[in-house]
């Protein structure tokens, strides 16, 4: 992996910083919640870690993202909020940005792929924004939304690429920190890599002894793969995973040269432990949490990730799934396995 000294001289001039992340605080205080950290005294035990996590599915909107967005749209002109946003997102970035716009008084269109989780396009109505289709297959979404944002007016809100949205996302790690305390490691789902570049970016200046382990479903590894190589490297195709917020085809050039000097590893876990960690959630904490915000737990209980001994965070990001494709989820052939029998993984060798 590159090292801190190889890196263009872009990113030490990043401004995403602490202090961009502490401004964005403010933004969102009394609007986004300040979610509870918890923990699960049988996972404790069946891991042998002491596990501290940080339920953002009991954030507005149902997951991180709401605090990448608010904080994004806060800080729009009065012109630019008469013309409003469009915003491009499997479900969780649209619902929270829709809200956001919402609160706001802003006019919000956001494009979704066909299929997604109905629940999740259900929430971007509910709040009242516009929903627009695109063909996975045949389009990519970023182009759509680019050109509903030509042809409107409209502030075109990324999902990670933006770094006033991953200072929102990286909050989180300020309120885990203060709730917390100190950190052995911490473990962030990965996608575009929005949310880790945020929560990396607070971790490393307020705990640089603590380690950053990324975590990708194993059929949507781009961050993985782009890390190993030094250089983006995008999926061939729409990858194909129960965890839909995370099906990027590849990290964004911004998050991925953030990612490239704080992460230290990223790890892999198949379809079943993220399977296995949701039922974990359910019935062990009571928790409904979503395949994408999962991945972080599923590291952890397949053994994907090794920290025996140690205080870790885990970040569930989100809980925004259908009641019934989570029944269809724990009685499916992926809920086969147990917690401890969920597959192989791969890992990426340290960095720091």
């Amino acid at each position: 992996m590159t090292s801190h000294t190889e890196l263009p001289t872009a990113v030490h001039d990043s401004p995403l910083t602490i202090g961009s992340v502490r401004a964005a605080a403010l933004r969102i205080s009394g609007v986004a919640h300040r979610t509870v950290v918890t923990t699960c005294t049988a996972l404790d035990r069946l891991t042998g870690v002491r596990a501290i996590m940080k339920p953002e599915q009991f954030q507005r909107s149902g997951s991180f993202k709401f605090r990448g967005a608010y904080n994004r749209l806060a800080q729009l002109s009065e012109a630019e909020r008469q013309a409003g946003v469009v915003a491009f997102s499997s479900g969780n970035h649209g619902a929270a940005v829709a809200l956001a716009a919402s609160l706001l008084n802003t006019p919000a269109t956001v494009v979704v792929p066909e299929g997604a989780a109905p629940a999740k396009v259900m929430a971007i109505n509910a709040y009242g924004a516009e929903v627009r289709t695109y063909r996975p297959d045949r389009e990519r979404r970023e182009v759509v939304a680019q050109g509903i944002a030509e042809a409107t007016g409209a502030v075109l809100v990324p999902p990670f690429e933006d770094f006033e949205v991953m200072a929102g996302q990286g909050t989180l790690a300020l309120e885990l920190v203060a709730d917390a305390g100190e950190l052995d490691m911490i473990i962030v789902p990965v996608g575009g890599g929005g949310l880790i570049a945020g929560v990396g970016t607070v971790i490393a200046t307020l705990l640089p002894g603590c380690r950053i382990i990324g975590v990708e479903p194993a059929a949507a590894d781009d961050t993985f793969r782009s890390l190993a190589s030094g250089r983006i490297e995008a999926c061939p195709r729409p990858p194909q995973t129960i965890a839909d917020g995370l099906r990027t085809l590849a990290p964004g050039a911004h998050t991925f040269a953030i990612n490239q000097r704080l992460v230290d590893e990223v790890v892999l876990v198949p379809e079943e432990a993220i399977v296995a960690a949701m039922r974990f959630c359910f019935e062990q904490m009571k928790f409904v949490v979503e395949p994408s915000g999962a991945v972080g737990l599923a590291a952890l209980l397949s053994g994907a990730v090794a920290a025996q001994g140690q205080r870790v965070g885990v970040v569930l990001s989100g809980g925004n799934i259908a009641a019934t494709q989570f029944a269809e989820l724990m009685t499916s052939p992926l809920a086969r396995s147990s917690w401890r029998q969920s597959g192989p993984s791969r890992q990426l060798p340290t960095n720091k």
